[in-house]
């Protein structure tokens, strides 16, 4: 038990910090459509800057130790590449293109460490 816990630390957190990252865009989305209102504090500036913070440590973690360990490139250069979306979507104003590259970046994030974890066994 010991092993697939260490197998999944960081691989699993940083899928599951993604996993929440799609899921916040998506309900931002929901709720902008349903309430105007819910929209200011849900697009606050900060809470973006601070995922895309979160979500470059964890990469870099997860997937550094992974090419460490097993020498890939590419689960790291995917990742790298979500990564640099995320944050290209934060230059965008706020709307649908944002969503769209942001959840774009996200896949490609949640892909790199899904290579990155199945590279490992």
């Amino acid at each position: 038990m010991a092993q697939v816990w260490q197998k999944w630390r960081w691989d699993g957190l940083g899928l599951s910090i993604a996993g929440l990252c799609l899921f916040h865009c998506l309900i931002t989305m929901a709720l902008l459509t349903i309430l105007a209102s819910a929209g200011g504090a849900l697009l606050n500036p900060i809470i973006h800057e601070i995922g895309l913070g979160l979500a470059i440590l964890l990469g870099v973690l997860a997937l550094g130790k992974g090419f460490r360990a097993h020498g890939l490139f590419m689960p790291a250069f995917i990742g790298a590449l979500g990564i640099g979306m995320m944050g290209g979507a934060l230059t965008l104003p706020h709307g649908a293109m944002e969503i769209t590259w942001t959840v774009i970046g996200v896949v490609f994030l949640g892909l790199g460490h899904f290579l990155n974890h199945r590279a490992k066994g």
